[in-house]
């Protein structure tokens, strides 16, 4: 336990570091891929969410989703890629082949659907290769190019204001 919290405090202090050098990504263009990274701790409605996106002019084979899980459970059913805290390495790195190969797609759009900081979903979210990023207002403003500022259980206002947004800035 004491462990852990060290290596929270330690990859906490990597990721501050690396978020001092993050530059403007100013990549324009019409949003066709989309990937989602969901805290299923404090937000169930996956299937949900991914409707409104598909909703809104997604195509459901364009939309790839990850989850993290508090702990990684093996399940047979799941067909969504999840992850957990013990997939985090001290030098803040991910030795999930899953996560690791979701973080280098280059999505058109990163959803970052989660409104409590934890330190494997700020580095995946850092560490993406996505051109346009979106999360909530909760977390560090400088992973994201568009906070929404809405919790994460109003996944209908989110979608909402997500979309009336990227149509404002020409990109749907």
């Amino acid at each position: 336990m004491f462990l852990n919290y060290i290596k929270e405090f330690s990859v906490k202090k990597i990721l501050k570091n690396s978020l001092q050098n993050v530059k403007g990504n100013s990549v324009s263009g019409i949003i066709k891929t989309v990937g989602v990274v969901i805290d299923q701790r404090h937000f169930s409605e996956t299937k949900a969410f991914i409707s409104e996106l598909i909703a809104n002019g997604i195509l459901e084979e364009n939309i790839e989703v990850i989850v993290y899980r508090e702990a990684s459970k093996k399940s047979t059913n799941n067909v969504r890629a999840t992850f957990s805290s013990k997939h985090l390495k001290w030098n803040a790195e991910i030795d999930n082949p899953a996560v690791n190969d979701f973080i280098n797609k280059e999505f058109d759009l990163l959803i970052s659907y989660y409104d409590v900081e934890k330190t494997i979903l700020l580095i995946v979210t850092h560490n993406s290769k996505a051109h346009f990023k979106v999360g909530f207002s909760a977390i560090d403003k400088r992973l994201n190019n568009l906070m929404i500022n809405t919790n994460g259980e109003n996944y209908k206002v989110f979608t909402h204001e997500l979309f009336r947004y990227l149509k404002i800035l020409n990109k749907i």
